[in-house]
């Protein structure tokens, strides 16, 4: 037998990164698709002849990878994440290449949803793997930078988008995909190795089906209230009733099934219970603040949906950064709780400073503020996810992980929604107060403004358009204040436990911090795992 080396050796190393290539190449192509069709969309349904199915294109693909998330997650606890990853990459590749050929938005849509089946797997799945190879202590700064990642789409995503429609054409979003996931299909295949598991999974069927219905009314709700429909129309009032019952249901089947999608039992973790909550708070916050600011900043500044875009990068880098260093801090000191403490407060401030932002406020500055929104947005977010995983053995991460992931997606989709419905309702009413009744007539009523019209018209019709959005829109940062204050409030009374610092299935990480994993050879040339006294 080969001499034992440690984690930290260079062989090892050298393999791990491999592995964690392919793992950033599946989360990159999964973030990449929240945010690349975005500058897209206009010419997509123009020629597809959809704009009144335009929110469906988004929709689909988030409904199906929410639903997603907790049912890779069981099964990759079950029977191990190499195969469930492969295919999920199959099932997302396949998607691409049925968006690519599109020929109506039907067709359309329905590869976005086939997109989500994969999608949601590749965002879950890539979190949960570096859990099975890398030890809670050093994964850390493995985190920081897949919490990178999602910063480095919302930039190149839009910029990708738009470079693409405005070249090839918009079908190319759709084959990008394609060179990606093949590559991240290989470093699956050919580096992977995850523990196996042979036991036959049970499926929680009951489980999974009202966990779709109460996910699906939810969204449904979101999406069409105060918009398609009013909030007191029987439809809305329908399905927030149906969306009750079926969450009550879902609760009643996961306390009796023998392997639930979700189990109860992790509720019963003080951490868990925090930081998703904290998570689902920051997601509102994050989503509702930064889904309309290009649009905000096309129509305040004059900035063209390219120039908006970068101007968005202060925060994704602040972002970025406050990421990658906060997961090497990890790392380095194995202290954790004053991060996302820290990340919210900062949430909280750059919220109402943005709040305060007025229609003749410097371009500079607003990019300040982002740059601060994104700083504690990169404090928080993996940490989070670090947290949970800390507090459940390694047999449980991929449920845990995905649950909390679901949670964090139905708040990233609340806030979109609520905040879209409230920031398009209070324009139209600021529009209708200020203008000429013939400007409104031609407007729209403010639904057929685009930049290039807005920046075309006479001085003071343009001056109380700005004024509109900006009054419509800044505000609502200001109102989400809370969200993060109380968030900031609910970490406090995190339990900060000690970071495992090796891997063992069936044993809490509380009783791995005093230990270290070694990696030896045994005859068949494959990994096998002791735990030595940590020398720390």
């Amino acid at each position: 037998m080969s001499k034992p080396a440690t984690v930290e050796s260079g062989a090892q190393h050298g393999k791990l990164a491999l592995v964690f290539v392919a793992l950033v190449m599946a989360m990159l192509l999964a973030a990449l698709n929240q945010t690349i069709l975005g500058t897209a969309l206009p010419t997509i349904v123009g020629e597809l002849n959809g704009a009144n199915l335009m929110l469906w294109v988004i929709t689909g693909y988030i409904l199906a990878s929410t639903i997603m998330m907790p049912i890779y997650g069981k099964l990759g606890d079950l029977i191990g994440r190499k195969s469930l990853l492969i295919g999920a990459i199959l099932v997302f590749l396949a998607g691409s290449v049925i968006g690519a050929l599109a020929l109506d938005m039907t067709w359309l849509i329905a590869a976005r949803i086939v997109q989500g089946l994969g999608g949601g797997g590749l965002m879950i799945l890539s979190q949960a793997i570096i859990a099975d190879v890398v030890p809670a202590r050093e994964r850390g700064k493995y985190m920081g930078w897949m919490g990178g990642v999602f910063a480095f789409s919302s930039v190149v995503g839009p910029l990708i988008g738009g470079w693409l429609t405005e070249g090839p054409g918009w079908r190319w979003t759709f084959w990008f995909n394609v060179p990606v996931a093949v590559l991240a299909l290989l470093g699956a295949i050919f580096f992977l190795k995850t523990p196996a598991k042979t036991s036959r999974p049970k499926l929680d069927i009951w489980g999974i089906l009202l966990m779709a219905a109460a996910t699906t009314g939810l969204v449904l709700v979101s999406s069409w209230g105060g918009s398609t429909y009013d909030w007191s129309d029987p439809v809305i009032i329908s399905l927030i009733v149906a969306t009750v019952l079926a969450a009550f249901l879902f609760v009643l089947v996961e306390r009796r099934t023998a392997e639930p999608i979700i189990p109860m039992e992790l509720f019963r973790d003080l951490n868990f219970n925090l930081t998703t909550i904290s998570g689902l708070l920051v997601s509102v916050a994050m989503f509702g603040a930064i889904g309309y600011m290009p649009t905000y900043l096309q129509m305040a500044t004059g900035a063209t949906a390219t120039e908006a875009g970068l101007l968005m990068i202060p925060m994704m880098g602040a972002l970025l950064v406050a990421s990658v260093i906060s997961g090497s801090l990890v790392s380095k000191t194995g202290r954790y709780k004053w991060m996302p403490i820290v990340g919210s407060a900062i949430l909280a401030v750059a919220l109402v400073l943005m709040g305060l932002v007025h229609a003749d406020t410097a371009v500079w500055h607003i990019c300040l503020n982002l740059g601060l929104l994104g700083l504690g947005l990169g404090l928080n977010m993996q940490i989070l996810v670090l947290i949970v995983q800390n507090s459940f053995p390694a047999r449980q991460v991929g449920t845990a992980t995905a649950a909390n992931n679901f949670f964090r997606q139905i708040g990233a989709t609340l806030g979109s929604a609520v905040v879209g419905s409230l920031f398009a309702s209070r324009l139209v009413d600021f529009l209708t107060e200020r203008l000429p009744a013939d400007a409104v007539a031609a407007t729209g009523g403010g639904n057929s403004l685009t930049p290039e019209m807005v920046h075309g018209l006479p001085e003071a019709i343009q001056t109380q358009i700005v004024e509109s959005y900006n009054e419509a829109l800044m505000p609502l940062f200001a109102f989400m204040f809370p969200l993060a204050l109380a968030a900031a409030v609910l970490c406090l009374f995190i339990k900060e436990k000690p970071l495992a610092t090796s891997l063992e299935p069936d044993v809490m990480p509380e009783a791995l911090a005093e230990g270290n994993v070694l990696i030896t050879a045994d005859d068949d040339g494959e990994a096998a795992r002791q735990v030595e006294p940590s020398r720390r």
